[in-house]
């Protein structure tokens, strides 16, 4: 499976990227993606509806200000989707996340921390290795590494 990476601008892939990066380092298949909620709703239409048959099993959304990609998406899917809001210079991102978090019943939309696009690729790995083992072993090998860096931490 794969995880599908849009972001309303450009100038979000800062950020982003942190996302693309960590899941190359799992070895995911990621498909990357501009696509704006309001300057091209045909073209977010129609990637929402085709991801499943295009083998897509996560979608991280990323955008700032009002935000609205990680939403109108999860509103034509069932595949899961992670929000990342990015920080802006008006609000500090704080608009960015009211936005993303506050969905309506019954279209959820799972919500990183402000520029939180590694977590959320580590959020999306944990999904898809409910059923891949391989990516679940991966996944272990990464917790336990990490837990020996800070036992190994010294001040």
């Amino acid at each position: 499976m794969k995880v599908a990476i849009i972001m309303g601008s450009t100038s979000d892939l800062d950020v982003m990227s942190q996302a693309i990066d960590t899941l190359a380092d799992f070895g995911v298949e990621v498909e990357k993606r501009v696509i704006s909620a309001h300057r091209t709703p045909d073209l977010m239409c129609e990637f929402a509806k085709t991801a499943k048959e295009r083998g897509i099993g996560v979608i991280i959304a990323g955008a700032g200000g009002a935000a609205h990609v990680a939403g109108v998406v999860a509103g034509m899917t069932t595949i899961p989707v992670i929000g990342v809001p990015i920080r802006t210079q008006m609000m500090g991102g704080l608009d960015s996340l009211l936005s993303i978090v506050q969905m309506p019943s019954g279209i959820p939309v799972a919500t990183v921390a402000i520029n939180g696009a590694r977590n959320a690729a580590l959020l999306a790995v944990q999904i898809l290795a409910l059923s891949c083992p391989e990516l679940s072993v991966k996944l272990d090998a990464f917790r336990k590494a990490q837990t020996q860096k800070v036992l190994d931490a010294t001040i």
